[in-house]
């Protein structure tokens, strides 16, 4: 049975399990270490090799996974900045030469290993659910925790998902991560609306459920992706609904307006 919500002002998505699906690509981190290593070299830092710079640069990718892991807890955390996650996580222990070229390269070598790392394919359902929300006269916003929004806002550009966004809020951009609620209170400032009127849509509960509760969202809306049910460890809240992908918000989106007729 579909539960019943009331029709929201504004439809706010998590990008990646929401808006996107996503894969790992094989071999990203030895191709971003050979152009790490290329790009030393030309600076004359020639104290590396590939391999020294693709464990690190692993370690790093690990570190930062446990890291996001324990930053779903605090109330209000912020964001890693792009400087912090190569100067601390991935060339720690690096010359200092070397670690400071890759510091001041951080926001291009994030950008970087996001179009490396993963693949990203649009969701079934979702451009007929951005359609749909259009021709209701609901604005559609994505807020996402991201190392590089740069990356997520290429890839929704490139596929025509752009034109159908009123915004896109990233954490890189604002510096706070969910679950802090910011995220979700940046976006709703921004359309004018107040986030007791607006449904938050994430695909896992330590971040996206616990942000939407914090924020006070009218509809908190879980999307079952592939890591959903990969939690860290138990979170007290639970979402209003589930849904399978696009197609099974949109019946919710549906439901909402002929029950408030």
């Amino acid at each position: 049975m579909t539960p019943w919500l009331h029709r929201p002002d504004a439809l706010l998505l998590d990008f990646g399990g929401v808006l996107v699906e996503t894969s790992s690509r094989p071999g990203w981190s030895a191709v971003l270490a050979k152009e790490v290593h290329a790009a030393l070299a030309r600076a004359g830092r020639r104290d590396l090799d590939a391999a020294a710079i693709e464990t690190d640069i692993r370690a790093g990718a690990a570190a930062d996974k446990c890291w996001k892991d324990a930053m779903s807890r605090p109330y209000a955390p912020t964001e890693m900045t792009h400087a912090g996650f190569w100067g601390d996580y991935v060339a720690a222990d690096w010359p200092a030469s070397a670690r400071r070229f890759v510091v001041a390269h951080a926001t291009p070598l994030c950008k970087r290993m996001g179009e490396l790392r993963q693949d990203r394919r649009v969701r079934p359902g979702i451009p007929e659910l951005l359609d749909a929300a259009t021709a209701l006269g609901i604005p559609c916003a994505v807020v996402s925790n991201a190392l590089s929004g740069a990356v997520h806002r290429d890839h929704t550009a490139a596929t025509g998902l752009a034109d159908k966004l009123a915004l896109e809020v990233y954490s890189d951009e604002v510096g706070v991560r969910k679950p802090n609620p910011e995220m979700i209170w940046i976006a709703a400032r921004a359309l004018g609306v107040d986030p007791g009127d607006t449904w938050y849509v994430g695909d896992n509960f330590d971040r996206d459920v616990v942000c939407g509760h914090r924020a006070g969202v009218g509809g908190n809306i879980l999307m079952i992706a592939g890591g959903t049910h990969d939690v860290p460890y138990e979170v007290r809240y639970r979402p209003d609904a589930v849904v399978d992908d696009g197609h099974g918000l949109l019946e919710l989106l549906t439901s909402a307006f002929e029950g408030d007729e």
